[in-house]
C-alpha cells in the first residue's frame, strides 16, 4: 500500500469495456521527508487510480498497485494497475501527527 494525495480526475469516454462506470483519479504519492520526518513530501510522479471508496480531489488516500489492485472487488478482470482502497483520517510519524483530515 502507498499513501497519496488526489490531485485531479481523469475523463476517458473511450476505454476498455471493463472500465466503464469507473471513476479515475490522479494521485501523487506522498512520502515521509528524509530531512524532516515531521512532514510529508510529494513524490515526483503521479498515478492514475480507480477510485474504489468515493475519494475526491484534495483528499489523502491509501492506494495499491500491481496485482494487488486487481484483488479489489469487481476488478479481477479489469486492466487496472492502481486502485484507491481508503481515505486517510490521520498520519502519525515517530509519535507526531504529520497529517490530519480535520485541519
Amino acid at each position: 500500500m502507498f499513501l497519496g494525495k488526489v490531485e485531479g480526475s481523469i475523463v476517458a469516454t473511450k476505454k476498455d469495456a471493463a472500465m466503464n462506470g469507473r471513476k479515475l483519479l490522479l494521485v501523487r504519492p506522498q512520502m515521509v521527508d528524509d530531512k524532516d520526518p515531521s512532514k510529508l513530501r510529494p513524490g515526483s510522479n503521479t498515478v492514475v487510480a480507480v477510485d474504489g471508496v468515493g475519494a475526491g480531489e484534495g483528499e489523502m488516500v491509501l492506494f495499491c498497485q500491481g496485482s494487488s489492485a486487481r484483488l479489489a472487488p469487481g476488478l479481477k478482470d479489469a486492466p487496472v494497475d492502481a486502485v484507491i482502497i481508503g481515505i486517510v483520517d490521520s498520519v502519525d510519524v515517530l509519535g507526531r501527527q504529520v497529517f490530519s483530515a480535520k485541519t
